[in-house]
């Protein structure tokens, strides 16, 4: 599979004025402490090559965030820096996977892990467990092959956040079974139901089998400086240690510099926006309510309550893929199609994932105004 995202800004660039509900990021920037720490640099030693795994005034920053705040069990693990929570999951599935070891991915996936798997020799095994993924449904997928089970809350693309019961369900299953329980938490700070987010890895006696992934990309608006962190299995760290040598020597130290402030500022810093990115939220189902009422056929597949993501599923007469191009090129909206995430919608039907995390008020607006245009133009009539 091909990334969609250069994909995709490749039409957009063809496309003065495009809006993009497309990639997801944010609006806003980094915390002033990261301005700050990046006006001070201390540039002798952010020149020179640093421990592979992580400073060692990040990791005990990131040690101290994960087991106060987040309250997981950090009994048999270790922490390590990354470039963002992908190249955690990269990491990871690499030294997790042998040539034709599975690992399962409840449908919809997020379309970096499929690659990732594929890139490291394994099988990326998608499973109709529901958008809320249903333990035993992922249980009898299991085989021989599998090293690891994949789950993602607040979900990308989904929107939706796993209510806490149900990854605890699927960690004492990996438990069970063996296998290691990769968390996807890039989103973790971006919770705008009922439903709240609390990490698998909080679980007693998670630590030696759960892989919890966090990344500052998102909450705090620093997707350009490539600056992640996970909690791993300590029987892992010889093997990740190899993987970060090999592939970035060690996480890049100006980035780290910055994260120590961004993690200064705390989520106490990150809630007001992510408050703001609910009002976004609520502005879309209005609107998809609105467009409905009109009758436009199209519907939301579920009612997103985190990260900022919509799926809707739309009548057409082309295909996801088809779609896009055309909604980009003749309407100047950018959407994905929902088969990059593994949903293929139903016959004369196409699925599109929907990102407001960088549009809000008349800009977004304008955006779903040309999708829905866009939209119609293409509806069997």
């Amino acid at each position: 599979m091909r990334p969609v995202i250069p994909h995709v800004g490749s039409l957009m660039a063809r496309r003065p004025g495009c809006l993009s509900l497309a990639q997801g990021m944010v609006g806003w920037s980094p915390p002033a402490a990261v301005e700050r720490a990046l006006r001070e640099l201390p540039l002798p030693a952010a020149h020179r090559y640093g421990p592979g795994l992580g400073d060692a005034d990040l990791l005990a920053a990131v040690r101290q965030e994960l087991a106060g705040l987040r309250g997981l069990d950090l009994e048999g693990s270790e922490v390590v820096v990354t470039a963002g929570s992908n190249m955690a999951f990269h990491a990871a599935v690499a030294v997790i996977c042998d040539p034709g070891d599975e690992v399962i991915l409840p449908l919809p996936y997020y379309f970096n892990h499929v690659m990732a798997v594929q890139l490291a020799g394994g099988v990326a095994v998608p499973v109709q467990a529901g958008l809320i993924p249903d333990p035993e449904r992922l249980a009898a997928a299991i085989t021989p092959r599998t090293r690891a089970i994949v789950t993602i809350s607040p979900g990308n693309p989904t929107g939706l956040v796993t209510p806490p019961e149900v990854l605890a369900a699927v960690n004492r299953l990996c438990a069970r079974r063996g296998l290691f329980h990769i968390s996807d938490e890039a989103y973790a700070e971006f919770v705008h139901g009922a439903v709240p987010h609390r990490s698998p890895g909080a679980e007693p006696g998670s630590g030696g089998h759960t892989l919890s992934l966090f990344s500052l990309s998102k909450a705090y608006g620093m997707a350009g400086w490539r600056i992640g962190y996970a909690a791993v299995p300590r029987q892992l760290i010889e093997g990740l240690a190899k993987v970060q040598d090999t592939v970035e020597i060690c996480p890049a130290r100006p980035s780290q510099r910055l994260a120590l402030a961004a993690l200064s500022a705390g989520p106490a810093w990150c809630r007001p926006r992510v408050e703001a990115l609910g009002r976004s939220r609520r502005r879309l189902l209005a609107a998809v309510a609105e467009a409905q009422a009109a009758g436009l056929p199209l519907q939301l597949l579920a009612e997103p309550d985190g990260a900022f993501y919509a799926l809707i599923e739309v009548a057409s007469t082309l295909g996801a893929a088809e779609l896009v191009e055309r909604l980009v090129l003749e309407h100047g909206v950018a959407v994905l199609p929902g088969g990059e995430f593994g949903l293929r919608g139903r016959p004369g039907a196409a699925v599109l994932r929907l990102s407001y995390g960088m549009l809000a008020g008349a800009e977004l607006d304008e955006a779903l105004g040309r999708l829905f245009e866009g939209v119609r133009r293409f509806t069997p009539r």
